[in-house]
């Protein structure tokens, strides 16, 4: 530790693998083992102190902070005991501590499994943060940000939250409710629903659709906001109209694979990726994201640090739209930004954008054409 982190740290941030391909990166000479010996390797070893942050900087402070790497990749994640991959996170979280960091950010599965936090919190002497509050900020921010560019206007499109009733789903649903005026609510209860629905028409005026159908809305929806917490993938790639968006915000995706694969006439984002203040931000650490870009997870714990709220912040199922529209209030106020999207782990570009544009554009008029002929 004391080679990688050479001064106290004001914050930490786990992260962990999301494949053995992300191991090989750190430890390359496990590339010719098996990969069930792989498996069984990482999930014996300790936590790994992965990098210290630097840089960081707004007009209200200097914080520095460190990666603290959980050697377990996301299928490990959702297959282990509870018990033994909280026991992972927290030995994470007690190395950042020892670090010198008063708050730790949860990346990733670690904001997850078992009860999104709370015992990990229970279990170490700082703060500790999930980044979900700021997540769902810039999800919707990237979901506007997204549209435009696809050439859709929120106020006329139909947009969609699937998984409206769980507890992002319901605070991404009140936030949107205030932007757009056509909103279907996708859940499997229709009784939570309805309960939903009522509440946005109190708080914002918006007559809210709302539908147990999954596959019916996502085929009418212009804008898809997906936040369920399906162990499965929903959305397939039959299931979109051209030129649709989609931010998925659920782990594990909403989205399959498959439409990355078959339709090159949609726009998937992952939410949206966040520009760091300070000119000599130095991660230390490749993640695949250009210099100064950070998930807004990351960001979220960065901001608490930057502003002394050594608190736990984003912890649990229950989001508070208070939070949210907080932590966006506080990351302007430090310069944090919106700066890019990122879809299954790659960069989504302003030309990969205008072409995916084109290809819907082209799709439609194929389509309307084929109904003329009939």
């Amino acid at each position: 530790m004391a080679k990688i982190v050479k001064n106290p740290v004001d914050f930490g941030f786990i992260l962990h693998p999301l494949s053995t391909e992300d191991v090989f990166r750190k430890l390359a000479f496990m590339r010719s083992w098996p990969e069930s010996m792989v498996n069984s390797a990482i999930r014996l070893l300790p936590p790994l102190m992965t990098s210290q942050i630097t840089g960081i900087a707004s007009p209200y402070g200097r914080i520095e902070g460190c990666f603290v790497g959980v050697t377990l990749t996301s299928e490990q994640m959702l297959q282990l005991p509870s018990r033994v991959t909280l026991g992972k996170i927290i030995a994470a979280g007690k190395k950042a501590a020892r670090a010198g960091a008063r708050i730790v950010g949860l990346g990733a599965m670690t904001a997850v499994v078992g009860d999104a936090g709370i015992t990990v919190a229970r279990n170490l002497d700082v703060a500790v943060t999930t980044g979900n509050s700021y997540t769902v900020a810039t999800a919707i921010q990237g979901t506007e940000k997204a549209a435009q560019m696809m050439g859709l206007d929120l106020g006329k499109a139909q947009v969609t939250v699937l998984g409206a009733t769980g507890s992002i789903g319901r605070v991404c649903a009140l936030l949107l409710a205030r932007k757009v005026n056509q909103l279907t609510l996708v859940a499997r209860n229709e009784l939570r629903l309805e309960k939903l629905a009522e509440e946005i028409l109190d708080k914002t005026g918006l007559v809210a659709h709302v539908s147990a159908d999954v596959k019916h809305s996502l085929r009418s929806a212009d804008v898809v906001v997906a936040v369920s917490s399906a162990a499965d993938s929903l959305i397939e790639p039959e299931d979109l109209k051209p030129g649709a968006v989609v931010c998925d915000v659920a782990r594990p995706r909403d989205v399959s694979v498959q439409v990355a694969r078959e339709r090159d006439d949609v726009l998937i984002i992952e939410g949206g990726v966040v520009e760091v203040p300070g000119d000599a931000v130095n991660f230390n650490f490749n993640f695949g994201f250009p210099p100064r870009m950070a998930y807004a997870c990351m960001a979220e714990t960065m901001i608490l640090a930057l502003e002394k709220r050594f608190e736990s912040y984003s912890l649990g199922r229950e989001l508070s739209l208070d939070r949210v529209e907080e932590i966006t209030s506080l990351a302007e106020k430090h310069g944090f930004k919106l700066a890019g999207f990122r879809s299954f782990e790659r960069p989504v570009t302003s030309e990969v954008i205008t072409s995916i544009k084109l290809k819907a554009q082209q799709k439609r008029q194929a389509q309307r054409a084929s109904l003329s002929t009939v």
